[in-house]
């Protein structure tokens, strides 16, 4: 497969990035409402709900969503970044604040829930 012009740019990762991350965390929110309907509605299954999600795949999974959310939100900082402020080079400066952010909110979490929670 050919990889045009601007898929070589350098923004052009923080560009899919963006838009996968917003894809992935849109797929998650029916099983999020599930859950919550949970709250409201079946006690019992609710607890069981919660006593699996302390599992160590599911704590890796929880880092996955909340990488996913980070960056989908340092991400829309970056782009209102672009929107608004004057071209420059260090738009590419920005996208990776944002991946690094997005990694390091997403770790402070994982590690707060495997040795804390």
């Amino acid at each position: 497969m050919k990889v045009s012009g601007h898929q070589r740019h350098g923004l052009w990762f923080a560009y899919i990035s963006h838009r996968l991350s917003g894809l992935l965390l849109a797929l998650f929110l029916p099983l999020h409402f599930w859950v919550l309907s949970l709250a409201l509605n079946d006690r019992a299954a609710l607890d069981g709900f919660l006593s699996w999600t302390d599992l160590w795949y599911v704590k890796v999974a929880e880092y996955g969503l909340v990488f996913l959310l980070s960056l989908h939100f340092f991400g829309g900082l970056r782009l209102m970044a672009l929107e608004w402020l004057p071209w420059s080079a260090r738009q590419k400066t920005y996208a990776a604040t944002a991946l690094a952010a997005g990694f390091a909110v997403s770790t402070s979490f994982f590690l707060s829930a495997t040795f804390y929670g």
